[in-house]
């Protein structure tokens, strides 16, 4: 069937066969369909919808649109993907934490997007670390530390990365359909056997309503699922900064301190790292439960297990060897440090954490446009969370830039940003565990 014909049959809110769908996206990847019949069909789907069956057609041809990766490992595959936040650096822990318990986690992560941070951004912040390397590097790596985290190689969905240049020139990025083939083509592209979705709602997600957050969970859940890859899906809270950090250089040392052992974690970063990481080994079949998931997550940070996996996949993608134990010599410092004092003593009762995302990429730490150039070493150290004490002696953050001016200005904005009352409530960072229901 003629490319348009498919559009027409989606345009007037009819349903496509899984063999139109092929066709189509087997055109999207041969330049067969044009940029226009493209950006139609993405308006179509916008505007009239998919079934889950299509949904589900959909991922799949994407996926299948390039290289399909197969595994021959002694343990299971399994990875993690989040939709994005500000301080969110789980995956930098979570990979070589399932890794330690006996997983392999081929992890494809991506760049920062508007205000939120990206993995990829952070691990270029190493020296040496390499976010694109060879395929057969990649596959090393994992066989021989378990897991390796690396930027979309080009021949895997390459459907999706034409499709969602277009939509996002086309205003069709919002398309609950479109955003779970997108996410999960690349996941199911990369020979997965289980994936733990972390889908954040709050003011520094991009999907800020709980509601819209877990339609979007949901169908993920549903979608990977009904594709072949066993999946559970997580809400997670984005009201607040997740971690004492925000920024390229400044997380990646939270993480390494965490993992060493030189440093306590934050208590909302702990429990979304070790809640989605017993998901994946429960998915795994490497732990019955949870709560024996969860112990085994605990012992492998206590015993360096952790630390050693992430030191040997580092090190296997181009990182120094002793990169844990120099963490300063191989990442950026910026020359200023500021804290941010609070006049009157009182408590953090809300932030704005899109607008403390918004302020550090306006400091350089992250992309306004696609061509920016990052400075890795700017961000904010020692953020208070919500319900901790805060005034004299007990700033709200400390801001790390490359000039008094531009330290002062993040200051004024983390003031405007931050709310300090006299109490505050803080509520659960994991809302909800979604899976696939059962299918007719």
């Amino acid at each position: 069937m003629l490319p348009q014909e498919i559009i027409r049959l989606k345009r007037d809110g009819g349903v496509l066969p899984p063999a139109l769908i092929e066709t189509f996206i087997k055109g999207v990847t041969t330049n067969t369909v044009t940029e226009g019949q493209v950006a139609a069909f993405c308006m179509a789907v916008l505007l009239k919808g998919m079934t889950m069956d299509e949904r589900i057609a959909l991922t799949s041809a994407m996926a299948r649109s390039g290289t399909v990766l197969s595994w021959s490992l002694p343990g299971p595959v399994l990875d993690k993907h989040s939709t994005g936040g500000v301080g969110d650096k789980t995956s930098l822990v979570l990979g070589p934490m399932v890794a330690a318990c006996g997983g392999y986690v081929p992890m494809i992560s991506g760049r920062g997007l508007g205000h939120t941070g990206g993995t990829l951004d952070k691990l270029d912040s190493i020296q040496g670390y390499q976010t694109q390397p060879p395929l057969a590097q990649f596959r090393q790596v994992v066989q021989q530390a378990g897991c390796a985290i690396i930027g979309q190689t080009p021949d895997l969905a390459p459907a999706d990365k034409r499709i969602y240049a277009i939509r996002d020139t086309t205003s069709t990025v919002e398309s609950l359909d479109l955003i779970t083939a997108s996410i999960l083509s690349k996941k199911i592209a990369a020979g997965l056997d289980a994936l733990v979705m972390d889908v954040k709602f709050g003011s520094g997600a991009f999907m800020a309503e709980y509601d819209r957050a877990h339609e979007l969970a949901q169908s993920i859940a549903t979608v990977a699922t009904g594709a072949g890859v066993q999946t559970t899906a997580c809400l997670t809270d984005m009201n607040q900064v997740l971690g004492r950090t925000a920024g390229n250089a400044v997380e990646v040392r939270e993480c390494f301190d965490w993992m060493t052992g030189a440093a306590k974690p934050e208590p909302r970063l702990a429990e979304v790292t070790y809640a989605l990481a017993a998901e994946l080994l429960v998915l795994g079949r490497l732990a019955g439960t949870v709560d024996e998931a969860r112990h085994k997550c605990e012992q492998a940070m206590s015993s360096g297990k952790v630390a050693e996996c992430f030191a040997k996949m580092a090190h296997g993608l181009g990182a120094p060897a002793d990169l844990l134990q120099r963490p300063d010599a191989y990442l950026p410092k910026a020359p200023v440090q500021l804290a941010v004092d609070v006049p009157q003593a009182g408590v953090v009762s809300a932030m704005d954490v899109r607008a403390i995302g918004i302020a550090i990429v306006e400091m350089g730490g992250g992309r306004a446009r696609v061509d920016d150039r990052i400075d890795y070493s700017v961000g904010l150290t020692h953020m208070a969370q919500i319900g901790e004490s805060v005034g004299p002696g007990q700033p709200l953050a400390i801001v790390h830039a490359q000039t008094d001016a531009q330290a002062q200005q993040m200051a004024a904005k983390l003031h405007m940003a931050v709310q300090v009352g006299e109490s505050a409530s803080c509520s659960p960072i994991v809302r909800a565990r979604l899976t696939a229901p059962p299918r007719p």
